[in-house]
């Protein structure tokens, strides 16, 4: 049990220290999960959140528990934990009653597994046994001043400060008054700034001004409200936006850009795109700690945000105080309050259906929750004539009115998740829209008049049938009428049902980023390598066959594409002979999935040659019998999946293969009777699968496994 030891002012490094616990010591455990417990939490959310994180690998059973009611959940989760030496980190928990009601689901067993709790509260931390409470206390002095200068000046020889900044410095440093939060936020908004005198001075002064004269905050948000005062201008927006969003909220680097380029937070930079300038706004928060990067993808680009609750409880207050936006929950009191500009609804009362007032000066709404009443839907497309974003996702609605054509200012549209099965013909009239987000919707046709939408950037349109995403037709798509050339701006498109018409014209569009193309035939192939040549910003592909027997053959070089997927029938021959897979063409390829492949000759050979490969995904791609990884090949591999190849029975590790493989998992590989030899090289590995295994294989995992039995976990073959 982690504890602050003041009490609700936050900011000691709780979650900090857990994290960094839960890096080290995961490994060590066949199962983990990380969950944030905020102060409004919902007890089937969080459950179904610990669920994720302990089936992420085996998605068949992470689906089959997508239709439990929360009892069975909490029973599923219970028998499965009792049988495994797990960790489990808990972070932020605010009052008892959270723990009680989460504990039914984490048993005592005698495996050495381990729950760890964060919280500012000593009634939670009084749950904990004698001797397994470690209260956390301000930084001594000599602490908190390395830290503020690992802060400010990170680039100086041992971040050392300059001897004429040293007693600001320390002025500076003393007023934080030993709170990690404060002295990170405040160090890296020292760091950005000028080394002068002046310069260190005058925020010197302003820190001083906040902490005696403004007396809504505590201090540690006084100190942080610094840190919001110098941030750039067009900065202080994409901040306030984030704590929109409920606590612990974790979103994605691509949503966020999409949403700030349709807020119109970004400026144009160049010939970068606003997706691209956004992602460096980003950084920037990052950096300056008015963020928290929470993970990155395989190939090191920034992925998943969170914004510290200290920071949003600060950005919230600002919000309010500035009309930016407010938000909605079921622990509000009365009415969806007048708002001026934005609202994020993040979980309505069931019996609450009163209107929102104000509603015609609304320019966002996002709903995060599927309880909006019904009868407030249309009024958003009637009564907010200059709605600028409008997220619906998870939202049962069938249908969308005419009316959504007079949204003139309409940038960002999301039915995503939502029942409805046709878009109106006036949603041609949407000129300015730059996003359409249609994914698990019911539609697969569009209106002929969509390719009017000139300025459309990103399009997401694709319904999943298989979530294992091991069938061959995994996923439908949508139709795009005639005239898909006129899209010249898509950035984004998943996922298209390729067509004679759309084949023709799919050369027109050069701005791809990003590509889901599913129906294809052979005879398509040889045109679409003619129009992938012409997308050079094309980072992401997936080709997906429209049955077994058609043969892919992609003979392009498209150097800058960063992750492959392709799914259906390789030609023989297609790992030598295409331009994707030869060392120049594919030097640039971090991510790579073949399915259905239905090799005959031993692939990796080939695929070795793609050297900043870091991860691999094979799915039924190979026939044959023995799989080897031989010394040096992959070396920058960090995960490896290996999925449903029936007649593969050896998989051979020889030593300095694969040297940064941290994920390793073997599924429904049937004919395999021996652990693969070589494991114990793979020095790095953090989680090894071999899930749908016989009970005759787990057998040989107990007895002669090389590699220690907490170390890797595993499920049976139906």
């Amino acid at each position: 049990m982690l504890c602050d030891s003041s009490a609700r002012n936050g900011g000691l490094g709780k979650t900090a220290l857990a994290a960094n616990v839960y890096r080290k010591e995961r490994e060590k455990f066949q199962c983990y999960a990380w969950v944030s417990i905020s102060q409004t939490y919902s007890r089937e959310v969080i459950l179904r959140n610990i669920t994720k994180e302990l089936f992420k690998d085996n998605v068949g059973v992470l689906s089959s528990t997508l239709d439990m009611d929360i009892m069975s959940l909490e029973e599923t989760l219970k028998k499965y934990l009792e049988q495994q030496k797990y960790l489990i980190i808990l972070d932020d928990v605010w009052t008892p009653e959270a723990f009680d009601d989460l504990s039914g689901a984490l048993p005592h067993n005698d495996k050495g597994s381990r729950l760890i709790i964060t919280t500012r509260e000593g009634d939670v931390a009084a749950l904990a046994s004698q001797g397994h409470i470690l209260t956390l206390e301000a930084l001594q002095k000599d602490k908190a001043w390395d830290l503020f200068c690992k802060k400010a000046f990170p680039k100086d020889t041992n971040h050392e400060c300059p001897t004429k900044l040293k007693p600001l410095s320390e002025e500076i440093a003393s007023k934080c008054k030993g709170l990690p939060l404060a002295i990170v936020s405040v160090g890296s908004l020292l760091r950005v700034h000028e080394k002068t005198m002046e310069e260190w001075r005058r925020i010197n002064d302003q820190l001083s001004w906040e902490i005696i004269n403004n007396s809504r905050l505590d201090h540690i948000r006084n100190v942080l409200y610094l840190s919001f005062v110098y941030l750039p201008t067009y900065l202080k927006s994409c901040f306030l936006y984030r704590s929109l969003f409920p606590e612990d909220y974790v979103l994605h680097r691509k949503q966020l850009a999409r949403l700030w380029a349709a807020e119109g937070f970004v400026e144009e930079r160049g010939e970068s795109t606003l997706e691209e300038v956004a992602e460096g706004y980003l950084k920037e928060l990052v950096d300056r700690n008015m963020l928290q990067l929470i993970e990155r993808n395989t190939f090191g680009r920034m992925k998943t945000f969170r914004m510290h609750d200290i920071l949003r409880d600060l950005a919230l207050d600002l919000c309010q105080k500035n009309c930016f936006g407010v938000t909605y929950d079921n622990k509000c009191e009365g009415s969806l309050e007048m708002v001026r500009r934005r609202l994020v609804v993040h979980k309505l009362k069931k019996k609450n259906h009163q209107p929102i007032s104000g509603i015609h000066q609304l320019r966002t709404v996002i709903t995060l929750d599927n309880s909006m009443p019904s009868s407030t839907i249309p009024l958003l497309f009637t009564e907010s004539r200059y709605m600028t974003v409008l997220e619906l996702r998870g939202l049962p609605i069938e249908k969308i009115p005419d009316a959504i054509g007079d949204l003139f200012n309409l940038r960002h549209l999301s039915l995503r998740g939502s029942k409805v099965k046709m878009l109106p013909k006036s949603i041609e009239k949407l000129s300015n829209l730059l996003t359409l987000d249609l994914y698990e919707s019911d539609i697969h046709e569009l209106p002929s008049g969509f390719v009017k939408l000139k300025k459309l950037r990103h399009l997401f349109a694709e319904r999943v049938i298989d979530s294992n995403w091991r069938e061959l037709a995994s996923c439908s798509g949508v139709h795009i009428p005639n005239g898909l050339g006129n899209l010249i701006n898509l950035q984004t498109l998943q996922t298209l049902e390729l067509e004679d018409d759309s084949v023709r014209h799919l050369g027109e569009l050069r701005q791809f980023r990003s590509l889901r193309l599913l129906n294809v035939k052979g005879i398509y192939c040889r045109s679409i390598s003619e129009s992938l040549v012409k997308m050079q910003y094309l980072s992401f592909l997936d080709v997906i066959a429209s049955d077994e027997n058609e043969v892919l053959l992609l003979n392009v070089c498209q150097p800058n594409l960063r992750k492959l997927t392709l799914r259906g029938r390789l030609a023989e021959g297609a790992l030598d002979e295409s331009p994707l897979f030869q060392a120049a063409g594919g030097q640039n390829l971090y991510d790579l999935s073949l399915f259905w492949s239905q090799l005959r000759e031993d692939p990796l050979p080939s695929l070795s040659r793609l050297s900043n490969l870091t991860r691999l995904d094979l799915t039924r791609a190979y026939n044959g019998e023995q799989l080897a990884f031989l010394t040096g090949w992959f070396p920058k591999l960090k995960v490896l999946y290996l999925y449903d190849m029936p007649n593969l029975s050896r998989l051979d590790i020889q030593e300095g293969a694969m040297a940064s493989l941290e994920r390793l998992v073997l599924t429904n590989l049937s004919s395999m009777t021996e652990v693969p030899a070589g494991i114990e090289f793979l020095l790095p590995l953090q989680h090894l699968g071999f899930l749908e295994i016989s009970s005759d294989f787990l057998t040989l995992l107990c007895q002669g496994s090389p590699t220690p039995s907490q170390r890797y976990h595993y499920s049976l073959r139906d």
